[in-house]
This record gives C-alpha cells, structure tokens and sequence, in this order.
C-alpha cells in the first residue's frame, strides 16, 4: 500500500518533516493543510490547503476528500484543538497524541502534577495560581528564585524567569496580574540553576526510541540576552549528546520519558502516540524536568530530522501501530547546527512584507528549511516570524557551526541571526557553568 500522509502545519518543522518522508524509499505522496503556503512543502505535495490549522471541522474535510492514510501533526495547537482525536474518528491513524494525552504541552500544571501523582522524581518546587491570592508570599519565599509561567499554550513565550526577564518582586507581581487580569492561569516555580537541554523521543505507547540531544536557544541576541522567542537556533553533538551532559544525565532524562509515557496512558486511559519532547534541566542534584512539549520542537526538529538515517515513514507507521520496538532508529554520526534568520524586530515588532534572497548554491553538508515565508509573484515574502532555517552537518559542532555561518551571512536584508550559536566560546562557557554548578 502506498502511504499517503497529510502534514499538518506549514512552518519549517513542517517543511523538515515533509523532507524526512519526502526521502523515504517508500516514496508517499505528501498532502498539506497548512496557516500559509509554504513552498518548500508545497512543491512536494498534490495536495495543499491553506486555513486555521486548529480549525478541526476543516482538516476533518481535507482528510475526507484527500483520503491520507496517516496524518502527522507538527505544531501543538492542533493537538491541543483536538485535530488528532477527530482524524482517529474518521479511521485516520495519527502521529501526534490526543488532546488529553496533549495536556503535557498545552497545561503546565498537568505536568507538573502528574509527575507528583505517578511519583516521577524531576518536579521543582511549584504552584498553580487563578488568582492573586498567595502570590506575593510564594514569591517572597522564593525571592531571586522563581519562574513564572502561562499554564496554556504561549508560542515559547509565556515564560518570564526572575534575574533574565524579572528584576525585581515588584516586575515579578506585575507579571503575575497581567496573566490575571487576561484571564490566564499560572504556575510559579523554583528557579533550576544548571544547563537546559532536550531529549525528544519517538513513543508508540509502549516504546520510546530516543533522539539525539539537544540544546535550543531561546533568547533573541548574542550572548543569551533579549525577550524569548520561538527558538533561534540549536545544535547537536556527534556523540549524540552535549558536551556539558553526562552519561548519568541521559540516562535519567531517558528514565523520566519513559515514566511519563506509562504514567499518561494510565491517567488519559490510552497509548501516548507521537513525539514526547522532554525539556530537562541538568543540575547539581540531577536531572530536572522544565516543560514537556506533546511535538518536535523547532528548531530541534531540524537538526534531528536531517541526521535521521532510518526511514521516517517506517517509523511513523510503527508509532500508529505500535510495533515501535521492531525499528532500529538510527541517526548519522554527525554534530548539526542550526541557525535561524529572522526578520528585523522579531520577536516583539517585527518587519513584515520583505523579499528573501536565497543563495543558490547550498553544499551537500547544508540543508534549508522555510518558515514564515510566502509566495507573491514568484518571490520569497518573509510574513514576520522566522523567516528560514540553515541546518550544516559536520564531524564537529565548530566545523558544523562554521559552515552555517557561512551560509547564513550570505542571506541578505533586514534580517539578523545568532551568529554564536554553535561557536567554541559559547560552547565552552556551558562547560565551565555547569562543572561550577556541579561543583557548588
């Protein structure tokens, strides 16, 4: 049978995921119901609709006139809208977990009370809050120590951490009844002191193949500074792991998505089937869960699938069916880099409307993904994200570092990058951090 598999999402961890099938030996055809028309996706579909990627009646209608024989969701809020509980109704199997299943993404405080609940030792200290009762004497207990996050969904940006975005109780209070007054829940929580890193892993319910680690980059600018954003960028190590990660630290990461997949099929009462993305916090004391996202994340999702030896299309059939442990999921010996360019004032005002240049020559270790893009008349329109992602493969992180450099400062306009991502210097200062943080 020929595979027949609709993408849902039309950003560059979408346009990395039609590429991964794309190349498979089985060769499906790709269908697409994406916000916008990506062309780099689109020019491997016969089919392409563009709406409300959380607009389940529409997906629903796409998938009966398209007939896919397995979707793929990419971001969270289609999961979170249930698209993949209405796909299963419609006898459409699903790479992405149900919307109950996706409360590990879309509620911070499910997460952190199931991990409570089914005695998984990786929670900090933390508290949900609806209201401002309480508030100021949690903060005050934890002064110089907290985390105050959106409990729903944000875009990676409703997180405000004290001493990075909060400089004082006074902004750490005001956060807190802004999210009031809109309405939002929250969660405050201990402030980890270490390294953040991502082990993301295939889940079929019963198995978990693990990927690489990951290390993103949040922050806007240079040296770690700026508002949050969606990701700048990110990189892998050849050995799989991260230079600042020990062989305890992956074990126990490993340990913790294991725990988490048992402990969602017995609260949600079904197989957690998709991506299971662990963002950890390696500390003094051991492993610390941050968050878990219910997809790949991106940029992550880039450097992993262009390392993914193993066909995709094999893996994602073995997650609907649940024969997971029969793969023999494989990823090339290489580190990655990645690097974003984005447009002039992103996060928080950027341009919109300008023309992307792409060089037209890109080396056989460098792999492009398109993100907030358009096509008008033929051009490359960024629409004010993202723009593109440079993905280069390397036998080490400088060399891949490097290469990506090299391309992504041939991309003209107003656009800016991080060019320190992957660097030795920024590298070595993670080492240093964290063997004083282990040291302390």
């Amino acid at each position: 049978m020929m595979e027949r598999i609709l993408i849902v999402g039309s950003g560059a961890r979408e346009h990395a995921i039609a590429v991964a099938l794309a190349r498979s030996p089985q060769k499906p055809e790709l269908l697409c119901f994406g916000s916008a028309r990506n062309p780099g996706i689109e020019g491997m579909c016969v089919a392409y609709a563009t709406g409300d990627v959380t607009n389940v009646f529409a997906i629903v209608e796409f998938a009966k006139a398209q007939k896919p024989t397995l979707a793929v969701i990419g971001p969270e809020a289609p999961l979170a809208a249930g698209v993949a509980d209405a796909l299963w109704a419609e006898g459409i199997a699903v790479v992405g977990p149900t919307q109950a299943l996706a409360q590990i993404e879309s509620s911070k405080s499910f997460t952190r009370d199931l991990l409570a609940k089914y005695g998984i030792p990786a929670n900090p200290f933390f508290r949900r809050f609806t209201s401002m009762d309480g508030v100021e004497a949690v903060l005050e207990a934890w002064a110089g120590r907290h985390v105050i996050k959106d409990d729903g969904l944000a875009g990676g940006k409703g997180v405000k951490v004290c001493g990075d975005h909060l400089h004082s109780l006074e902004e750490s209070v005001e956060f807190c009844r802004e999210l009031v007054e809109h309405g939002r829940s929250f969660v405050i929580e201990e402030k980890l002191v270490g390294e953040e890193f991502s082990l993301i892993s295939f889940c079929d319910g019963k198995t978990l193949k693990h990927m690489p680690l990951v290390q993103d980059h949040k922050r806007a600018y240079e040296g770690d500074r700026g508002p949050n954003t969606g990701g700048m960028g990110s990189y892998t190590d050849v050995d799989h792991r991260l230079p600042f990660v020990t062989e305890d630290d992956v074990e126990a990461a490993g340990a913790i998505n294991e725990l988490v997949a048992e402990a969602l099929e017995k609260e949600c009462r079904r197989p957690y089937q998709g991506i299971l993305y662990g963002g950890f916090m390696a500390t003094r004391d051991g492993v610390r869960l941050i968050e878990y996202n219910a997809r790949f994340g991106d940029p992550e999702c880039l450097n992993l699938l262009t390392l993914l030896e193993t066909d995709f299309v094999a893996i994602c059939r073995a997650i609907v069916e649940q024969t997971l442990a029969d793969v023999d999921v494989k990823f090339a010996a290489m580190a990655s880099v990645c690097k974003y360019v984005v447009p002039a004032g992103y996060p928080d005002t950027p341009r919109k409307g300008d023309v992307v240049l792409l060089p037209g020559d890109l080396r056989s270790d460098t792999r492009l993904y398109l993100g907030a893009v358009d096509l008008r008349d033929e051009l490359l329109i960024s629409t004010g994200s993202r723009t593109v992602a440079v993905v280069a493969m390397a036998e080490t992180i400088t060399e891949a570092e490097l290469i990506c450099e090299a391309f992504v400062t041939r991309i003209e306009g107003p656009f800016f990058h991080r060019a320190d991502i992957g660097t030795a210097a920024l590298i070595h200062k993670r080492v240093e951090h964290m063997a004083k943080v282990r040291a302390a």
